[in-house]
């Protein structure tokens, strides 16, 4: 059993492999849209349809019966059941792939696809089906409408303070498929090697983030082999 306490972040990279689409190309447009036009609150306030549809769109991705938890999310899964200390995994995906590989103890700081979010109250609830202005929430009276729980730009990720603390106390962060480019998610490394952890980086290559190791090629094959060794007691100090 690992006693240490672990931190993990992961990121587009992770949930490609399992098929889905990172939606954003070269040119930074999401499905042809620009990110103002389909993630922010100015464009959901602006044209609430268009915005809706995007995420139903990705929504229906979701549920695709191809769209399945690859080894990487897997081997996430049964490193939390291996560890003894504290494990918190962080993703900036809005899938829910790795809660239906087993990941119990997690934090989707950008929000879940599968959910939406209350305007009056911010309760949120499960959805699989889609969302649009006529839907409303079982918590107010009268019901009012929702929106989708995805933490848009320049709205604040969710459980920030937790995911700091966690950060704080960790002996191994790990970061998986993710540029780190991306701020707050971009500074967990050097906060966590900060406070004493050792970092790592999974990924397809080299990002400019500075990690006390790396390991790089598809996320199926790197992080099963990483996870394997580490469980094997191999050395990551």
């Amino acid at each position: 059993m690992l006693s240490d306490s672990i931190v993990v972040l992961t990121g587009a990279g992770i949930s490609a492999e399992s098929g889905l689409r990172t939606f954003r190309d070269n040119n930074g447009l999401w499905e042809q849209h620009r990110v103002e036009e389909v993630a922010t609150p100015e464009a959901f306030e602006s044209n609430p349809e268009r915005v809706y549809r995007f995420y139903n769109d990705r929504r229906a991705q979701l549920a695709e019966p191809a769209i399945q938890p690859n080894p990487a999310h897997l081997a996430l899964a049964e490193l939390e059941k291996a560890c003894s200390g504290e494990f918190l995994l962080v993703t900036q995906n809005v899938d829910d792939l790795h809660q239906r590989a087993g990941t119990r103890n997690i934090i989707p700081m950008h929000g879940q696809l599968r959910q939406a979010r209350c305007l009056r109250s911010g309760e949120v609830t499960e959805i699989v089906t889609d969302l649009d202005a006529s839907n409303r929430c079982d918590c107010c009276q009268p019901p009012a409408p929702m929106r989708p729980n995805i933490v848009w730009f320049g709205e604040i990720p969710l459980q920030m303070d937790r995911i700091q603390q966690a950060l704080c106390q960790a002996d191994l962060f790990i970061a998986i498929g993710t540029s780190g480019q991306v701020y707050p998610a971009a500074g967990f490394a050097a906060l966590a090697a900060e406070c004493g952890a050792h970092t790592v980086e999974l990924n397809l290559e080299k990002t400019g983030g500075t990690f006390e190791q790396g390991f790089y090629g598809k996320a199926t094959e790197v992080v099963p082999d990483f996870i394997n060794r580490l469980l094997g007691g191999a050395d990551v100090g």
